[in-house]
């Protein structure tokens, strides 16, 4: 009997020191996560399905906003299209301010079910005012030149704005919080679960696809022929059914705990301290500078980096001014404002050296947005027909990369990257920043190819006496699918530059500073888009005098535009930007291992 009662307490030892603990995760209790029983895979799926639920909703309105303001709120093509650019920059630019709340206070979990929330009521306000006549202009032909359209305006603009920067805020705390959240379900430092995050990277674009497919037929052909009341309303069907299924995964999630400190502020702490610093010697010896005492305990629970030979000036902020180190770990240590952390600096280092890349890929947004207004005017001009009794919407054109995408994201995740690894060493197969040039490269063709297809689309509205032509009576004598090339090859530029971005912020970004650094993809989405908006008038400015529509870009007909010259301009800026870029990403340095893991390695 005692023998069996030891062979017991032996088996229950050996299947504690068994249990393995996801290191900084929490369930849903509070409790540490047991890496068996929370995250992984299948915690992953729901991430994605809900991401995909999402991009079901918003990609019909990105792409058929301008669209909605031109037909429905009486906008002019220029002004419709900076309204879509302002709405689609300040959805991104407030993914800041929603990272920093989702790392700082009230974690990813929550912040995706709030942000939901709030997505949610944005589109349901706007199927209340499409649905309703006294809450949007009456209907009139934009294009019957001796009819004046009357604009949206007084309140019911003022109800417009509301929903779409309710839809904004939710929006961008769902960029932010869910690839975080779901890259949160992996152990970056297991081989295995490492591996399976980069698949999941690749997947959630797959997600994103599918649901983008769906939204560019099925809701955007809704849109045109049932009405924007039904498309908004499937829309806020589509949030719904997201929020539930997030929500379905609680008890099986890795939760990262919100850290209660600001760290965009650390590092803002750097640099101040850095500054008034600036009159000191820096020490001979990195070990001199300041770094709190490491131990067994503090390791489990704080970042430990190496000094590292970059930016030394910012290695000013852990310059101990105290002689006494004593003093320094006493309570009344400095104000991290004049001494921060050797850890702290090199962090500041990090996110300093990441704001090259970011700049670097503003300019490719700025090309996507001319897709997402300029592109679909020039499908509304265009025979849409595919049989005689079916017509695919302008808006829908950019399903056609999405397809191919959905074809191509399982053989580049499951076949190339095993064979490019094989070759490079590289677990992603290329590294993030070749495979962010690999997509700058491509946006630039795809300005290219736009400017010839535009154009071959004047060159028939010419010959044919159609330059003033109606396009909702009289489409021009040319496919609409002419259009699919560009979108084509800016298509494949997303798979690799924004998976890349995304992988590239996470992998690099301090433990901290994940949703934070996750945000520079959408921040620079956001610059592109606020860009679109000051080129779009500073050509028009520049070009007034020299066009008889008042600039390359002026005016309600299309067809009397210079569209084409503004492309080959964007197509040569773009050219340009690739070669600053690479430039910049020949002289990155990835980051550290943390030095606390090293030592351990080492120790093994």
């Amino acid at each position: 009997m005692q023998q069996n009662l030891e062979l017991a307490e032996g088996k229950v030892e050996w299947m504690q020191e068994k249990v393995e603990y996801a290191e900084g995760k929490v369930d849903w209790k509070g409790r540490k996560a047991l890496k068996h029983k929370h995250g992984g895979r299948k915690t992953a799926l729901l991430i994605q399905a809900t991401f995909g639920f999402d991009n079901l909703a918003y990609f019909a309105l990105a792409v058929n906003l301008g669209t909605y303001f031109s037909s429905v709120m009486h906008f002019q093509i220029a002004e419709a299209a900076n309204h879509v650019t302002n709405f689609m920059g300040t959805s991104y630019i407030l993914s800041i301010l929603m990272a920093v709340v989702a790392d700082t206070w009230i974690s990813r979990f929550k912040t995706v079910v709030i942000s939901g929330c709030f997505e949610f009521l944005g589109y349901a306000l706007l199927t209340v005012q499409a649905h309703f006549p006294s809450l949007k202009p009456p209907y009139c032909n934009i294009y019957d030149k001796n009819f004046h359209c009357e604009q949206v305006s007084g309140n019911n603009s003022v109800f417009l704005f509301i929903a779409l920067y309710l839809l904004a805020i939710g929006s961008a705390g769902l960029k932010v919080s869910l690839p975080t959240h779901g890259a949160d379900q992996f152990d970056e430092k297991d081989p295995k679960e490492a591996r399976q995050m980069s698949t999941y990277f690749n997947t959630l674009l797959l997600a994103v696809c599918i649901g983008g497919a769906v939204s560019l037929t099925f809701i955007v052909w809704i849109q045109d022929n049932k009405g924007w009341d039904w498309g908004f309303g499937v829309s806020s069907v589509a949030i719904f059914l997201a929020i539930v299924i997030f929500a379905s995964g609680l008890p099986l999630y890795r939760i990262h705990v919100a850290q209660g400190t600001n760290p965009i502020i650390e590092i803002i702490q750097v640099f101040v301290a850095a500054f008034r610093n600036r009159n000191l010697p820096l020490p001979e010896d990195p070990s001199q500078l300041y770094e709190i005492e490491r131990d067994k305990e503090a390791a489990l629970e704080t970042e430990f980096l190496p000094h590292r030979e970059l930016y030394r000036f910012l290695d000013k902020a852990a310059i101990k001014t105290t002689p006494n180190i004593a003093q320094i770990e006493t309570p009344r240590a400095p104000s991290q404002w004049k001494l921060c952390r050797v850890t702290q600096v090199e962090n500041a280092k990090i996110i300093l050296g990441m704001v090259p890349i970011f700049l670097c890929t503003i300019i490719m947004t700025l090309c996507l947005a001319q897709l997402q207004t300029f592109s679909v005017q020039q499908g509304s001009t265009m025979d849409t027909s595919i049989t005689n009794s079916f017509k695919i919407p302008p808006a829908s054109l950019p399903v056609l990369p999405i397809v191919f995408l959905i074809i191509i994201i399982p053989v580049y995740d499951r076949i190339v990257v095993p064979i490019l690894r094989k070759f490079t060493g590289v677990p992603t197969g290329i590294t993030h920043l070749q495979r962010i040039g690999v997509g700058l490269v491509l946006s630039s063709i795809s300005m290219a190819v736009a400017a010839i297809v535009e154009v071959k689309r004047k060159g028939v509205a010419r010959d044919h006496n159609m330059l003033d032509a109606q396009p909702v009576t009289q489409p021009l004598p040319i496919s609409t699918f002419w259009l699919s090339f560009q979108y084509f090859i800016f298509g494949i530029a997303d798979l690799f530059t924004y998976v890349g971005l995304l992988e590239f912020f996470y992998s690099q970004a301090p433990k901290g500073l994940k949703s934070t650094s996750t945000c520079f993809l959408w921040s620079s989405m956001a610059l592109g888009y606020f860009l679109s908006t000051i080129v779009v008038k500073i050509v028009n400015s520049a070009t007034k005098n020299i066009t008889e529509s008042g600039g390359w870009l002026a005016g309600d007909n299309i067809n009397r535009n210079h569209l084409n010259l503004f492309f080959l301009f964007l197509s040569g800026v773009s050219l340009i930007n690739f070669c600053i870029y690479v430039f910049v990403a020949r002289r990155y340095k990835y980051r550290p291992e943390s030095s606390v893991d090293t030592d351990d390695n080492s120790k093994e």
